[in-house]
């Protein structure tokens, strides 16, 4: 049953969900839980203090989840069901809100649900003075159908476009007047609300749908699923004019407690959230923003002669803050930032374990400006330190602001041939690809105590990691990238497969081969054949084949067709090859052979067509 997992779920890791980085995962939770019990004691039932939804009713509200799980015919039936649903909430909002199943059951019943409905529903959350939206917001539960329920805002929007003008006015007041009541909530206990691991949410919601842009809902987010550094998807939408003048009011309270940003690793995820949604939807209102920020930051004390920024850019809150700042400002902020605070700076923060990434975020804000090669030419000194520190996002990003403003790019590869100690003698160059993919240096990759240049015995390739892929791909991007080809180049077949199968080292070959002229494409693929049947096998080297299958002349798309073919049986068994065969028209290759051709030959001028327009 579906509402019944999701019901477990919360048991095994709820407090997961709401971890941002740098939080002290359920120490805010546990502390609200006794303050909450110590003042209701009186009124609650015998379990800590806290009143708990009836047995009764969380079977209810379970059998709505399941059968909400099985959709409706039409709108008549789903509004009834929604509407004799809301009349079992009506008088006992808070109390199912607080429940893990009525928490869960309301945040797929609101956006069902019409604006008036979601508006009642919070109205009764936030009492007659609306002051008990406070208490429901820092819930565990509660709080993620206060966002539910801010974030419906988006739907009435767009849905009022269509609706008749007394209509439309009708409809928004009701969910209007909430939000800016919850608005006016939180401004009234800022402090306890960015602070708090629950309610920092509500807010963080709160500035999105006050500035018009949502994203997905966090409840759609997979439990323990690896956070990966994008940029969420935003979907922007009209909001009402007092919406316009609220979070201009709302960031000025935050302003207010500015402090909190830098102490408190809660309270700093809401000032990004703040400053991201303004970049996105109130341009000027956020450059005032991050000038006040900065303000602050360099106005505190430090050490004589110490910019203050340096201890901020060390600490775990701060930093990250400190980041977005740096993400989101202008030329002259950034110009300001280096020049006055971090110049001579950039290696020891380099090194430092929470520093290194707020240069990693300088260095590629700053890859389209003059800036940068007096950044490039601070951090080049400190490479091998960098290096043997193991804080390998700093040299990647270097070698993407490189490939960017394609300024520096010689004295990079220069550095770095020298760094994994493959510069002298020349003969070693072509050994560069296999030390970079890997990030190990000559002498401990082949074995070599000498200072020897050709290697004795060749060594397969192994231990492709991340960093090593990200570094290749952005040299990649070079100008001049024939050593990477040369490198590439001697590479057994084996070795290829080896690449072409490995998660970091098939965007590696991808890349290169993808971005080679014909002719140095063709040297490549010569030395793939005999390999294209493996590949075609593999989840990672059939996505490789049919890159280079894109990116191939007819000749060379005639040659592994015709490898392909010779496999027949096995390709169309297999689970991967079975889709390269389907892509690649190879039945039709087999039957009908010239028509093959004409269609291949049609594809290669339109797609070199298309090329030359973009160039």
């Amino acid at each position: 049953m579906l509402a019944k997992a999701e019901e477990r779920k919360p048991q095994k890791g709820g407090g997961k969900k709401r971890r941002h980085p740098g939080e002290d995962g359920e120490g805010g939770e546990g502390g609200e839980r006794k303050r909450r019990g110590g003042e209701e004691g009186e009124k609650g039932q015998a379990d800590g203090g806290r009143q708990r939804l009836d047995a009764l009713s969380v079977g209810y509200f379970r059998r709505v989840g399941e059968r909400l799980s099985e959709g409706f015919e039409d709108n008549e039936e789903k509004e009834m069901f929604v509407e004799n649903v809301l009349t079992e909430v009506k008088g006992k909002a808070t109390l199912v809100a607080m429940d893990r199943t009525g928490s869960i059951t309301l945040q797929r019943l609101l956006p069902l649900s019409s604006p008036d409905q979601v508006g009642e529903v919070l109205a009764e959350l936030g009492g007659e003075s609306g002051a008990e939206l406070k208490t429901v917001s820092c819930d565990r539960c509660g709080g993620h159908v206060v966002e539910s329920a801010v974030r419906q805002m988006s739907k009435l929007m767009e849905s009022q476009k269509e609706a008749p003008a007394e209509e439309e006015e009708e409809s928004c007041g009701v969910l209007e007047a909430q939000v800016l009541s919850l608005s006016q909530v939180v401004r009234d206990n800022i402090a306890e609300f960015i602070k708090h691991v629950h309610g920092s949410h509500v807010v963080r919601t709160l500035l999105h749908v006050l500035a018009g842009c949502v994203g997905p809902p966090r409840t759609e987010t997979r439990p323990g699923a690896k956070e990966r550094n994008v940029v969420p998807q935003l979907t922007d939408f009209e909001i009402p004019t007092s919406f316009w003048y609220e979070l201009k009011n709302l960031t000025e309270t935050l302003m207010d407690n500015v402090n909190l940003s830098v102490t408190d690793a809660v309270a700093s995820a809401v000032f990004q959230t703040m400053l991201t949604v303004c970049h996105r939807k109130r341009p000027k209102l956020c450059k005032q923003l991050l000038k006040r920020i900065m303000e602050y930051l360099t106005s505190r004390s430090a050490a004589p002669g110490v910019s203050p920024l340096l201890v901020f850019l060390k600490d775990q809150a701060s930093s990250r803050l400190i980041e977005t700042i740096i993400q989101l400002s202008h030329k002259s902020l950034l110009r300001d930032l280096y020049k006055n605070h971090l110049k001579g700076q950039l290696v020891d923060l380099a090194l430092h374990p929470i520093a290194n990434f707020p240069v990693q975020r300088l260095t590629a804000a700053s890859a389209k400006y003059k800036m940068f090669l007096r950044l490039f030419d601070e951090l080049i000194q400190g490479v091998e330190a960098i290096l043997a520190a193991g804080h390998m996002g700093v040299i990647v990003q270097l070698a993407e602001s490189c490939a960017e403003g394609e300024e520096r790019q010689e004295e990079l590869m220069k550095c770095l041939l020298h760094a994994f100690h493959c510069a002298e003698p020349g003969s070693r160059h072509v050994n560069c690809l296999p030390l970079f993919m890997s990030l190990i240096t000559y002498e401990v990759y082949y074995h070599s105590d000498t200072a020897e240049g050709n290697t004795q015995t060749e060594v397969p390739l192994s231990s492709i990691c991340y960093h090593g892929s990200r570094l290749v791909q952005a040299l990649a991007r070079f100008k001049e990238r024939s050593l990477l080809l040369s490198s590439l180049r001697t590479l057994t077949p084996a070795d290829l497969l080896t690449m072409a199968s490995d998660p970091a080292g098939s965007h590696v070959l991808q890349a290169l081969i993808t971005t080679s002229s014909d002719k140095g494409r063709g040297k490549i693929l010569k030395r793939l054949e005999g390999q294209y049947v493996r590949m075609a096998c593999s989840r990672l080297g059939s996505r490789v084949l049919e890159a280079i299958w894109n990116s191939a002349s007819v000749s060379h798309r005639q040659s592994i067709a015709q490898e392909l073919v010779g496999s027949e049986s096995q390709l169309r068994s297999d689970q991967f090859a079975r889709h390269v065969w389907a892509k690649f028209a190879l039945s039709h290759f087999i039957h009908r052979k010239a028509h093959w051709q004409e269609i291949q030959t049609g594809e290669s001028k339109k797609r070199k067509l298309f090329s030359d327009i973009l160039e």
